[in-house]
């Protein structure tokens, strides 16, 4: 389905392959996004508060540290074996969910299933980081991040229809089957590596971080924080301002997901035509418009709520676009450079989470999403530095 957005100039096997790539990432990302919306059901099921579980969560984020150890390994790996262990591991990890009896289990199953599908999201990237020139890697790439979106359109979805009929766990057990399976198919159905996609070279190269990622970094970092700062309180916001129920909440949720894959596909058409960094920036400015619009409005929902949706849909277009840099970001080391700016991310979440939920709690909703504005200013000036200094090294 997927290959007809890719003309015979794309490499065949990534033409064949990008759809079942996609299918499994988008089973794998329904296995991940499950917990947040039904923690309230999760917690109850464990006999404990929400915010237990919600603390699990934040733990399992923070594990998101370990990336940059998670992408050594994939590029001492085969391709396709980072990618099958990964999603055998996400089953691992979602069937241990189900199993849980206590909320250390259930902590230590979100830590194995978010520390596989990283490695099967660093395999990924690798995989048509070897085989798509960088010049046209963003359309790729774009198509594969769909599977953000439709993990929540979806496999969250499937998720939460099972649970309703029977249980969480029974929901949890469907997402480790269907991954499982994915697993299979990728072990089966994608080529082992060879000739110059070996991993003999990438063993030997050391992981030295260039000058001039740090300014790329440093974008990466203030962009995944500024839509942090909107996405830990909109929830809040809409439940205690206009009294949201939890419908309601899943009807805003919805929304959100056809906003991220609207987001995703405009980056997979646009972005190796307009340019990497200049679509991230450009992302990052609308961001942060729209955040303002939001912050101007907050007392308004009819007009306040459109802002805040196309600020998220704008985050994901960023991104979308900024993922191919994060492939180049080491030279050779597509996956190396993946996981760092991964472990940047999730630096970006950790350090926002707090702020902006105590600015919700004394302030209301105006501050956290002015925020949002501050560091997604910071970030359209760090994506503008990171171009300049792209072009001075081509020049060079």
């Amino acid at each position: 389905m997927l290959h007809r957005a890719l003309d015979d100039t794309f490499p065949d096997d990534v033409r064949h392959r990008i759809t079942i790539l996609t299918v499994a990432r988008t089973m794998a990302n329904g296995c991940f996004r499950f917990a947040a919306p039904f923690i309230a059901t999760i917690a109850h099921g464990h006999d404990v508060s929400v915010g237990t579980i919600g603390l699990a969560l934040a733990v399992s984020e923070l594990a998101g540290l370990a990336s940059p150890l998670v992408g050594e390994l994939v590029e001492r790996l085969h391709r396709r074996t980072a990618m099958a262990l990964g999603l055998l591991g996400v089953a691992i990890g979602a069937s241990l969910a189900a199993a849980s009896m206590h909320p250390a289990m259930f902590t230590i199953a979100l830590i194995i299933l978010m520390q596989s599908k990283t490695m099967f999201d660093l395999g990924l990237g690798a995989w048509v980081s070897d085989r798509v020139p960088y010049e046209r890697r963003g359309r790729v790439m774009g198509l594969t991040e769909t599977s953000w979106a439709m993990g929540l359109l979806l496999g969250v979805t499937v998720m939460g229809l099972v649970t309703a009929a029977t249980n969480w766990r029974v929901g949890y057990g469907v997402g480790a089957a269907a991954v499982l399976a994915m697993a299979g198919l990728i072990a089966r159905g994608i080529a082992p590596d060879s000739g110059q996609h070996t991993s003999a070279d990438r063993t030997r190269q050391s992981f030295r971080i260039p000058s001039h990622a740090w300014v790329f970094i440093a974008a990466w970092f203030c962009l995944v924080a500024a839509a942090q700062s909107l996405f830990v309180t909109f929830g809040s916001w809409l439940q205690d301002s206009f009294d949201f129920s939890a419908v309601s909440l899943s009807v805003v949720t919805f929304g959100l997901g056809f906003g991220e894959l609207f987001a995703s596909l405009m980056s997979a058409r646009n972005t190796d035509r307009w340019g990497k960094e200049r679509s991230a920036g450009s992302g990052a400015l609308v961001m942060s418009v729209a955040a303002c619009g939001a912050a101007a409005w907050h007392g308004h929902l009819w007009i306040a709520l459109p802002f805040v949706v196309v600020s998220i849909a704008a985050f994901e277009f960023a991104i979308v676009s900024a993922i191919p840099l994060a492939t180049a970001l080491l030279p050779g080391s597509p996956a190396r450079g993946m996981a760092l700016l991964m472990g940047a991310g999730t630096m970006g979440r950790a350090l926002a989470d707090v702020p902006a939920t105590r600015l919700y709690d004394h302030f209301g909703f105006l501050w956290p999403t002015l925020m949002c504005v501050g560091f997604g200013v910071l970030s359209v000036i760090a994506f503008r530095a990171t171009k300049r200094s792209n072009e001075r090294r081509l020049v060079l």
